[in-house]
Parts: structure tokens; sequence; C-alpha cells
């Protein structure tokens, strides 16, 4: 599609990328299903769609407007998210969607006071919008009420029990909190629930990890492996295994057949990081140095061995 005399301006995504509005279109439904968070390309492509080619949109336009309402907010392109708001309200006028678009647009202008009375208006329309009971409370999450945050949070979690985003959320808020035992709990729930996400697994066992003592340390050494074997290109457990395993090798309380074993994951491990840096290091230099964090991996190992 060819978008006529853009007044000077910069080359349109169509022309540059030779792609036809219909491509840009499909290309938003994809980013919308699969649910990317790219704002600044959702931008520049959303822009382009809804200014050169809103009366070929038919319907499709309403989501897209959404979707980019919310990429707008978040590259600081308010002109661009009031615009779509002004459109939105003109066809749903008093829906819940277009008000929650509206108190997130507050909450991009630290507008916290603003923002909370959109979301109770939802609220007192309708008690169990839960996607406004969650802005509420990233909005005290924003202004540091971390104690009442969590409060709240625990409170949704008793009526939607099966919220993943909300668990994880909650995670986050007891790690910065350090309350790592009931951390690892959220985690684990959402372990339950997705026993074959390597993210949770890796997570979980970052959280056993900074506990600490042996106890921990195996359990966080275990869900490490886990996650390697849902996912054996995730660096970090393989990181965790070797860090986990060699802290288990080198405990005073370990007995000799755990020292011994853990000495064989921990070396394992590290030969597996120096494999992957092997194949990662296309400039020599960058392998050498990271042969030599390898070598004194090993080194370290043979130390508690002895």
């Amino acid at each position: 599609g060819w978008s006529g005399d853009r007044g000077g301006k910069m080359a349109s995504v169509a022309e540059m990328f030779d792609v036809s509005w219909e491509d840009m279109r499909d290309k938003l439904r994809k980013w919308r299903d699969e649910n990317y968070r790219n704002s600044e390309q959702i931008v520049e492509v959303g822009e382009e769609l809804i200014s050169d080619y809103a009366s070929k949109l038919g319907d499709d336009i309403w989501i897209i407007y959404e979707q980019v309402t919310v990429a707008a907010l978040d590259c600081s392109r308010d002109d661009l998210a009031v615009l779509c708001l002004h459109e939105l309200r003109k066809q749903f006028p008093g829906s819940h969607r277009v008000k929650r678009l509206t108190g997130m647009r507050f909450e991009s202008l630290e507008r916290y006071e603003d923002a909370n009375k959109m979301y109770d208006a939802i609220l007192q329309e309708d008690a169990t919008n839960t996607a406004a009971r969650k802005r509420k409370i990233a909005i005290l999450k924003a202004l540091g009420k971390t104690t009442e945050a969590i409060r709240e949070l625990n409170e949704y979690l008793e009526q939607f029990v099966g919220d993943q985003e909300a668990w994880h959320e909650l995670a986050e808020l007891y790690i910065n909190e350090h309350d790592y035992g009931k951390a690892a709990f959220c985690l684990e729930e959402l372990m339950m629930t997705n026993p074959h996400n390597h993210l949770y697994c890796q997570h979980y066992a970052e959280v056993k990890y900074t506990q600490g003592g042996l106890e921990s340390l195996e359990i966080s050494r275990k869900y490490f492996s886990q996650a390697l074997k849902l996912n054996n290109r995730n660096m970090r457990a393989l990181f965790g295994l070797y860090m986990s395993a060699s802290h288990i090798a080198s405990n005073p309380k370990a007995n000799a057949k755990m020292k011994k074993d853990n000495l064989r994951y921990a070396t394992w491990a590290a030969t597996q990081i120096n494999k992957a840096y092997q194949l990662a290091g296309r400039s020599r230099k960058e392998t050498k140095y990271s042969l030599k964090v390898v070598e004194d991996m090993l080194e370290a190992l043979q130390i508690t061995q002895s």
C-alpha cells in the first residue's frame, strides 16, 4: 500500500518494508495473540495503520486502538494514547475496558488518585472485575506501599486462586521484602499448575539458594536440575546448579557421599558451561577469558575435594 505524501516525514513502515496494510494488521494480531510486550514496534506499526488505513480495518480497528493505547503508555506517547482513547470512548461510552485504559493512562502520568477513582467506579458496577482490582494493587506497589499490596494480593488470591500472574506478582513482592519462605510458597503454587515451566523451577531454585542452609541448598540444586531438564539452554539454571552443588560439596555438615555426588554435579555443570562458552565464543579473546573462569571453577572444586 502506498500512503501518499507524508508531508516530508520519514518513510512509512509500508514503504520501508514494502508491506501491505493487511500484513501490518496481521502482525499486530500475532503480537496480541502471543502477548508480546514490544511496545515500540506496536506503536510504529499501529500508529500508521490508524492514521492511514482506518477506513479499511473494519471492526479490527477497536482492538488495535486498545493495543496501541497500552503500547503508547509504555513509550510515554501520551498524545497517541489520548487519540486512541478518544475514539474508543466515542464508540463504547461507559465501557469498563475503556475506563480501565483511562485509569492506566492516569497511572502513567502518576495521577494515582484519578486512576483509583476510575477503578473504584468500575468495581462499584462490577465487584468481580479482576483487572480493576489488580490495577489498584499495582498502584499500591508503585507508591511503595508493599505491605498493603501484599495484603490485598493475598485477599485477591483467596477468591481467584487460579490467577497465575497474581501468584507471580506476590512472589516478587515477598522477594523484595526478603521473605523467602513465603516467596517459595507462591512459586510452589505456580509449579504445581505449570510443571513444565522451566522459569518457575529456576526462580524457585534461586529463592531456595538465597535461603541458604544445607537442606535449602539441596532443594535448590534439585530444581536447578529440573529447570535444565525442561530447557537445557537455561544458562542461569546451569550456573545455579554449579553454585548450589559446589556449596553443598564444601558444606561441613554434608556427609562423604553427599560431598562426592555434589562434586560430580558441580564438575558436570562447569564442563557444560565451558562447552557453552566455546560454542558462543566467536571472538577468541572472549573465549580465553571465559575458559579461564571455568578453569578457576574446576580448580576451586579440586580444593573442596581435598
